[in-house]
């Protein structure tokens, strides 16, 4: 990466205090994951190696995250445009808290119902929405030229978290996983609290003597009109109207192929935790090669459509290699390709962020992920049915892993829509007044504006 990204101090200091508790809470949330399928399985199918109820709770708790989704993930990030990044990042980490402590006080059948109710709660809440938030502060704070180096290290940082966060799972004893898991959660959002900056200046509110019932009436409206707005302004730009229809294609298979796949090696090859942790490793490390030391040198040179393009390709064959799985060691092979497949979200976020104005930011985020979060709500109806098809003795033919060759398919779409992206057309100025004319709550200074930040 360029020296120039270290020449500003604020920047560095800005990003430090954002994505150093955004770790914690990350690696707090990872290290939970393998030993998940043994705990809900253990509790719901005691002495099985394959849990229907277990998939089926997971795809019905898919589901019901992607419905609200759609409606509160642009209220989010229309919200961290008004009233400010950090107190949204606040909430959203804080609700991951309490479904884990369930787990961590006890393991039994109820206490797992009751940490899936909670979790489901807490997804609605977090599940896209910190990365959107956290997409919006960076594009505060770093210009314009070094964005997609920014989404880079954002993203980077996270598959640190990964990593780590699976090394702890691998070597730590599993009855004290969940309580290191519960102690970052509540760290994270304490250091945030202490030390980390506002980058939005909230606008100067005219109605705060309204009554309650008036002053109510007029954020719904004031909801209504903004999210209405973000979606004029992604519909309105080929860029954004592309780039949300091949995510919708992308996550409709890969949020299957992720929701199902630790319970389909468990079946499949009799995985355990290390098998899984050891897996995820690999994923992680290669995520950290590529987003913090491959996608900031080429980004450069060959720009965020390819890498897109190349990042879908990569995905698509990722999904069909784990549906053909034919022996234990294909799993690990086949998980060396999240090499390439991580720089979706950080290419994504970077064109997005390009073809956004400075003022609509987390409104535009908030939309496309609101789009994917359909996807979301869609996949589990068809892959959750036909994991389990493929699992159980009344498989029509002999493919445990079909599920995943049908999500390939879904995944190669995206494909065929990143493709037709024109990232480098741009509006002109009279364009770009007319659609800032007719947004609500916006904000009147730009994210330079030295007064949007407070350091």
């Amino acid at each position: 990466m360029r020296m120039g990204w270290w020449k500003n101090k604020r920047e560095v200091r800005l990003l430090v205090h954002l994505l150093f508790p955004l770790c914690l809470h990350w690696i707090g949330e990872e290290m939970t994951h393998s030993v998940l399928v043994d705990v809900t399985t253990n509790a719901l199918c005691p002495g099985t190696s394959t849990c229907p109820q277990a998939i089926y709770l997971n795809g019905l708790q898919q589901t019901t995250v992607g419905i609200f989704k759609m409606v509160v993930l642009p209220v989010l990030g229309q919200l961290s445009d008004d009233y400010g990044r950090k107190p949204l990042l606040l909430f959203t980490i804080s609700t991951t808290i309490f479904p884990f402590a369930l787990i961590a006080i006890n393991k039994s059948k109820g206490f797992v119902y009751a940490y899936y109710v909670l979790r489901t709660i807490s997804l609605i809440f977090t599940q896209g929405s910190i990365y959107c938030i956290t997409a919006a502060y960076v594009a505060d704070v770093v210009d314009d030229n070094k964005k997609a180096a920014g989404f880079s290290w954002m993203m980077g940082f996270f598959s640190i978290s990964h990593v780590l966060g699976n090394v702890l799972a691998r070597f730590l004893p599993g009855t004290y996983i969940f309580q290191v898991s519960v102690v970052l959660l509540i760290f994270s959002p304490v250091y945030m609290t202490l030390y980390l900056s506002e980058t939005v200046t909230p606008a100067p509110k005219l109605d705060q003597h309204l009554p309650y019932f008036k002053k109510a009436l007029k954020i719904v409206e004031e909801q209504y009109n903004s999210m209405r707005y973000a979606a004029n302004v992604v519909i309105s730009s080929p860029t954004l109207k592309y780039i949300s229809l091949a995510l919708f294609f992308y996550e409709l298979g890969m949020s299957g192929v992720n929701s199902t796949l630790l319970y389909y090696l468990k079946a499949a090859f009799g995985f355990d935790k290390n098998q899984f942790s050891e897996i995820l490793m690999v994923v992680g490390i290669g995520q950290i090669i590529s987003q913090l030391l491959v996608l900031p040198l080429i980004t450069p040179s060959v720009g965020e459509k390819l890498i897109l393009c190349a990042a879908f390709l990569s995905s698509a064959l990722y999904a069909l290699l784990y549906g053909l799985a034919w022996a234990p060691w294909v799993p690990y092979f086949t998980a060396s390709l999240g090499v390439v497949n991580v720089v979706v979200k950080p290419s994504s976020f970077a064109l997005i962020s390009k073809a956004s104005s400075s003022t609509d930011q987390g409104k535009a985020q908030g939309f496309v992920l609101a789009v994917q979060s359909i996807a979301l709500l869609l996949s589990p109806l068809a892959m959750t049915p036909l994991t389990n098809l493929f699992l159980s003795k009344n498989a029509p033919f002999d493919c445990k892993g079909f599920s995943f060759v049908c999500a390939s398919f879904s995944v190669a779409t995206s494909l065929c829509f990143a493709w037709m992206l024109k990232p480098n057309a741009s509006k002109t100025p009279s364009e770009v007044d007319a659609e800032n004319a007719e947004a609500p709550l916006i904000l009147a200074s730009d994210a330079s504006d030295p007064q949007r930040l407070r350091v």
